[in-house]
Order: structure tokens, then sequence, then C-alpha cells
């Protein structure tokens, strides 16, 4: 017996046919829609101005390790939105992260997971002397 599926996309805005499916979030909520290239384009330009200036928190997402970012938006979906960012820059924050962490005196390994509270504390260090606690 021969079975054929068909799979098919449908615009989720318009009803017509979709030739994507674009992921996106905001507010820490990850979304799907099903669009149609030109309405996946409308949508990428809505968002440019925002992921140009914001900062490319994870590649499946914008939620890492169950915490929350409130106010990142980012758009995927046959290209990327923010070039030069990835796994190179996370090992470099990382790397950052340690090296500044052990010049505060806090105890921290070599490798592994950055404890959350020392992420925390490193982010809210004051800008004008980026090596003060």
């Amino acid at each position: 017996m021969a079975k054929q599926i068909i799979h098919k996309l449908i615009d989720d805005l318009d009803g017509g046919d979709a030739d994507e499916t674009v992921r996106f979030g905001l507010d820490g909520v990850q979304y799907e829609i099903d669009l149609s290239a030109a309405n996946a384009e409308k949508l990428r330009e809505v968002f440019a101005p925002y992921t140009v200036h914001g900062t490319k928190v994870g590649r499946g997402g914008l939620a890492s390790g169950g915490r929350v970012f409130r106010g990142a938006v980012g758009v995927a979906g046959g290209r990327a939105v923010h070039a030069g960012v990835g796994a190179t820059a996370d090992r470099e924050q990382n790397k950052a992260i340690r090296a500044w962490a052990k010049k505060a005196g806090k105890d921290i390994s070599d490798r592994g997971r950055i404890p959350q509270e020392i992420v925390d504390e490193y982010q809210r260090r004051p800008a004008t002397n980026p090596t003060l606690a």
C-alpha cells in the first residue's frame, strides 16, 4: 500500500501559501509563525532596528538555563539576524567573567557552568571601572 503525505504551510496572517516558519521571541516567550516570503520579510523589517542594536542571547532561543531575559528580541529562519555573534562570543564572555571573578577573589572553577550569581554580579559591576566588584 502506498501513501503520500503532503505537508503544506499556510500563511498564518493571510491564509495564502507560506514559504517558511519564522521563529522569534519576546519577553522570554518563543513564537513560531508560518509566513509567505513577503510577510516574513515584513516581519524582519519590523524587528531589524531592534535586532541590530540588541544582543543575541542564544542559538535556539532567548532564555538560557530557565532564566528569562526581559525585552530580548530575536528573529530566526532563513538568515542570520546578528552576524558575528555566537559560540565564539559566548566563550569570550565566559572567559572575561572567569578572569574578573578570579581577580575579585570569587570561588570559580576553570571549566563548567558559571554560577548565575557570579554572572549577575559581573553584569552589575560599575561600567566606569569594570574590574570593581
